[in-house]
């Protein structure tokens, strides 16, 4: 019956991206979108440092009950950013600005990495938002130091697919180093510990078997300072679960999707997703497919470059369609 489920949902993929900006001033948040019909959508915000790139596997998979909308917010995948570094609430307020804009109903929240830190203070804000998935949640309170964070991050990138590698060193890269030295001590200053409590929402946590950046231990924590939760880790993940294993992740936030924190029993235990035979180690592309890819990629760059958000759309269409081919 699963099985089922999944090809059906395959057969409905859609990977055309559509590009759009949402502004508070001059600073403005670049909205991707994939997905068309219904009427509940997903938003999702990435991890300092990277793009909306990092959800290109996860995306099209998530258009179960409406469009699927990754943001790229300022200073990360090519978006100008302001002069001061932004706070962790700034960037949530950004957010919070793309769902007033785009007027969606309720949308389903999802956070990766310092994203988690983002959505978590929102959410904690807006009770009306019911439905929130927390990816990799970070830092833990005992473990603010920079050095101990570089440490982990090196031992959780160990584990992460050659894609997810490639995709970090050229989200960096246009990030660069200043701006990333600028909102690292926001993030690690973070007390996400402070909004979890305060959170509404019916909370989905997930964490990669070797993720040491969102530790066993920390997000059983994170479990429990939540009023309405469910964690699950799945089996040969890292810290980018969300794209060496997207159908999986997909399958959980989907499945999420569909209780409320009214009609969903609280369960403090940390589920284990088994790893999915398909989607076990570092997946490789036929040479058609990174041709594909690396000419969406170089499309997107010049996009970027020259500020065009039809050539972004049709560079990351090309990526994510060649991508699309390991499923």
């Amino acid at each position: 019956m699963a099985e089922k489920k999944l090809r059906e949902r395959r057969r409905r993929l859609s990977s055309t991206v559509e590009v759009s900006r949402v502004y508070d001033g001059e600073t403005y948040v670049r909205v991707n979108s994939v997905g068309t019909g219904g009427t509940r959508p997903f938003l999702l915000v990435p991890g300092i440092g990277v793009s909306s790139t990092y959800f290109e596997r996860l995306a099209p998979h998530l258009n179960e009950f409406g469009p699927v909308h990754a943001v790229d917010l300022p200073g990360f995948g090519g978006v100008p950013h302001p002069d001061d570094a932004l706070s962790i609430r700034q960037f949530a307020d950004l957010v919070g600005r793309v769902i007033d804009e785009m007027k969606l109903d309720d949308p389903i929240i999802v956070g990766h990495s310092m994203g988690s830190q983002i959505v978590s203070d929102l959410v904690s804000r807006r009770p009306e938002l019911s439905t929130l998935v927390l990816i990799g949640p970070v830092i833990h309170p005992k473990e603010r130091r920079v050095l101990v964070q570089a440490r982990r991050f090196l031992q959780a990138a160990w584990h992460e697919p050659g894609t997810v590698k490639i995709l970090a060193i050229s989200a960096y890269l246009f990030c660069g180093f200043k701006w990333f030295a600028r909102v690292l001590p926001k993030m690690m200053q973070f007390p996400i510990e402070e909004r979890l409590p305060l959170i509404k929402a019916h909370t989905l946590v997930i964490r990669g078997e070797f993720d040491s950046v969102a530790p066993r231990d920390w997000v059983k924590e994170v479990g429990e300072l939540l009023p309405s939760s469910r964690l699950w880790e799945i089996e040969g993940a890292a810290h980018s679960v969300m794209y060496a294993h997207a159908e999986a992740v997909a399958d959980l936030c989907v499945r999420h999707a569909r209780e409320t924190a009214g009609d969903a029993e609280d369960d403090s235990t940390l589920h284990v997703v088994k790893e999915a035979p398909e989607e076990a180690g570092d997946p490789s592309l036929p040479l058609g497919a990174i041709v594909e890819a690396v000419s969406g990629r170089v499309t997107e760059t010049i996009g970027i470059l020259q500020d065009d958000d039809e050539k972004i759309a049709a560079g990351k269409t090309a990526a994510a369609e060649a991508v699309e081919k390991l499923d």
